[in-house]
């Protein structure tokens, strides 16, 4: 069964960095589609970034581009999201999600029903 854990969350100044990382067992990792969600406290859980299960597809939410990098290490089952630039407006707890019926992403990438499996979360918090 697929068990996805996020790490590396945690408590940043506006503008500082961060990269969480989610490790994925039970499942072949490379024939996951994978992406970021984050929901901030009393908001709708929101599309942030995906990743095809080569790495050759990558997309990201208009609110986090040219700040956020999504990659993964196939070798080592991992994928991450390394955040600069980080706003307060990014606090919330992120989310890792797979979806183990295919390794690519299709137009529904940014929708929470394109993904099957979800991780408990890691939270970030930017101070101003």
């Amino acid at each position: 069964q697929l068990q996805l854990v996020e790490s590396g969350g945690g408590l940043v100044q506006a503008g500082g960095s961060l990269r969480l990382s989610c490790a994925a067992s039970g499942h072949t990792f490379s024939s996951l589609a994978m992406g970021w969600f984050r929901q901030a406290p009393g908001k709708e859980r929101e599309f942030v970034a995906a990743i095809s299960g080569s790495g050759g597809q990558t997309y990201y939410a208009d609110s986090v581009k040219g700040r956020v990098t999504i990659s993964r290490d196939n070798a080592k089952n991992t994928m991450y999201l390394q955040m600069n630039k980080l706003k307060p407006d990014d606090t919330a707890v992120y989310y890792c999600a797979a979806d183990r019926r295919s390794d690519t992403l299709y137009s529904d990438y940014d929708r929470r029903e394109a993904f099957d499996s979800w991780g408990q979360g890691t939270q970030v918090t930017v101070s101003s």
